[in-house]
């Protein structure tokens, strides 16, 4: 019996000189074999090796709620993760029923190894809360910053806004560990980046 099978065998638990376990088919090209002892408990070994190596995957999509659909950005991300789209845009837009049409939701989605998945929501995204309390007029049917900030405004905010901002953002669990002083200074610090003025 070659090393191989030997090797094999082992791993197997089965004995390499009891044929009675373990039959072996020569041809000319190949050496096949098939163990009778305890092949189902290595095969049941073997799936669940599998389950356990497969990993959760994770998708970051901004929806506009009540507006998810089948089209791009949500179809083709879900899709490629084996994951029938319309499922996440029916239970997506029932949970986004409440908030005004259009506003931008971040949503975490997880994939099993099954294909089933789950959804986190978070807050509107910090951009679109500053630009929305500012009152910045859209271009181009999009809410945008000023084109050069630092050079220039495109509308000013109190650190009223800055706070209640805040405060909205702490509602996340990923962020409730933070201090509200930390994440104003964070909603500070954004509000410069896109061109608004924050004002006392």
């Amino acid at each position: 019996m070659t090393f191989g099978l030997l090797l094999l065998a082992s791993h197997l638990g089965q004995s390499a000189s009891s044929p009675e376990n373990l039959q072996i088919f020569r041809s000319s090209t190949s050496l096949c074999f098939w163990p009778f002892g305890n092949y189902l408990d290595v095969f049941s070994s073997l799936i669940m090796a599998r389950n356990i190596l497969a990993k959760d995957q994770f998708v970051k999509l901004i929806v506009g709620a009540g507006q998810a659909s089948p089209s791009p950005p949500v179809g083709p991300a879900l899709g490629s993760k084996g994951v029938k789209s319309m499922d996440f845009c029916k239970e997506f837009n029932a949970r986004t029923a409440h908030i005004n049409t259009g506003v931008p939701i971040p949503a975490r989605v997880t994939v099993r190894p099954d294909r089933s998945f789950s959804f986190e929501l978070r807050t509107p995204t910090t951009t679109y809360l500053l630009l929305n309390a500012a009152n910045v007029e859209p271009r181009k049917n999009r809410l945008r910053g000023a084109m050069n900030p630092g050079h220039e405004f495109c509308g000013k905010i109190s650190l009223k806004h800055v706070y209640e901002i805040a405060k909205l953002k702490h509602t996340e669990t990923r962020l409730s560990g933070l201090s509200l002083e930390g994440l104003c200074k964070s909603v500070i610090s954004q509000a410069k980046s896109i061109g608004i003025q924050v004002v006392p």
